[in-house]
């Protein structure tokens, strides 16, 4: 009897923050949701309408291209170093291998670190790009947030990415006025 009673308890105590979860959903998802505003942007478009964004790129092209040579050079010298290896195997005593092999590892590794150097997570052209793009991301930011501001929209999204936004109406897309305001007409 002891243990009905305090299964019928939980059930109320469960039933009443179950309620009470949906009144607190109801008031703060579906009733605010009418009297926002939002908006999108087209990044992809904003972005190849602003030169800087181009340069930058071509720049870190550039230097991504020269650090990549400088890779490839020390992985074909260890290459080469392994090929004559082989080739001299047989005539070359124990201390020789040993140091030909030595040398071998040697130059593999200097390429794996200056690989990891330039392209590495937080490698050169990491700091490069974050150097390159970020004023120019924190500029169409700044302006995307001054329209916002302007307009009273609480959410601005990007449907150049992959949000999942299976339609937008181009009368919320402000893509033309973010480039304008950064002084961009088109």
């Amino acid at each position: 009897m002891r243990l009905n009673r305090i299964d019928k308890g939980i059930m109320s105590t469960r039933w009443i923050m179950l309620m009470a979860l949906f009144i607190i959903h109801c008031s703060l998802f579906i009733s605010p949701v009418r009297a926002q505003k939002f908006a999108l942007v087209d990044m992809d478009y904003i972005l190849k309408n602003v030169p800087a964004y181009e340069r930058a790129n071509e720049q870190l092209a550039q230097v991504s291209k020269k650090w990549q040579a400088e890779v490839d050079a020390l992985t074909t010298e260890a290459q080469t170093l392994y090929k004559n290896y082989q080739n001299e195997l047989v005539f070359l005593s124990a201390e020789q291998k040993k140091a030909k092999q030595d040398a071998i590892m040697e130059k593999e590794k200097q390429a794996a670190e200056l690989k990891r150097k330039y392209f590495g997570p937080e490698g050169e052209l990491f700091k490069k790009r974050t150097s390159l793009m970020s004023p120019i991301q924190d500029e169409i930011y700044n302006a995307i947030k001054d329209i916002s501001d302007l307009r009273g929209y609480q959410l601005v999204l990007d449907r150049a990415s992959d949000s999942g936004i299976i339609f937008g109406s181009p009368k919320i897309d402000i893509s033309n006025e973010v480039l304008q305001k950064l002084g961009y007409s088109h």
